[in-house]
């Protein structure tokens, strides 16, 4: 393409791959820095609390959203309404949350924490805060805050 220049690959210095001109792309560093987040978070969070980053996602949105329904909850967590099913019914068969029938609309259900969900959550959001500052170590508390603002800014 005229007036475009492409530099020269840089190789992934960890597995010896060139990744080519992707290696200069925003979409490209957002994939793989979330895709390190997930990792840590697996062999932390989810190894001490059996929780993966997406239920506690949902988990947090039910518990400061008491009541949500699972339409809305889907809608806020920007999901399938047909797959929320499956991460309702997770939180639910480990005793986190509720689902409650709403009055006026049996097909419709409120999700609300149970006692023990709200007992449990205190220790994952403890988990999750030390997975969150390990995995962030490498940033001065600057340039977390920096790069926090800079990501939402895409969103």
């Amino acid at each position: 393409m005229p007036g475009r220049q492409v530099k020269a690959a840089e190789p992934d210095e960890s597995a010896g791959t060139s990744f080519g001109p992707m290696t200069d792309e925003l979409g490209f560093h957002l994939r793989r820095a979330q895709v390190a987040a997930f990792k840590h978070f697996a062999q932390t969070v989810t190894a001490s609390e059996g929780i993966t980053p997406g239920l506690y996602g949902m988990l947090q949105v039910i518990a400061n959203n008491s009541g949500l329904t699972q339409s809305a909850l889907a809608e806020v967590m920007e999901v399938d309404r047909s797959s929320i099913v499956k991460v309702v019914n997770a939180l639910e068969d480990k005793g986190l949350i509720r689902r409650d029938a709403a009055p006026n609309d049996r097909r419709s259900y409120h999700l609300r924490m149970t006692a023990e969900g709200t007992l449990a959550m205190a220790r994952i959001e403890a988990a999750v805060a030390r997975q969150d500052r390990e995995f962030s170590a490498g940033l001065s508390d600057d340039a977390r805050r920096l790069l926090i603002s800079l990501l939402k800014r895409l969103y």
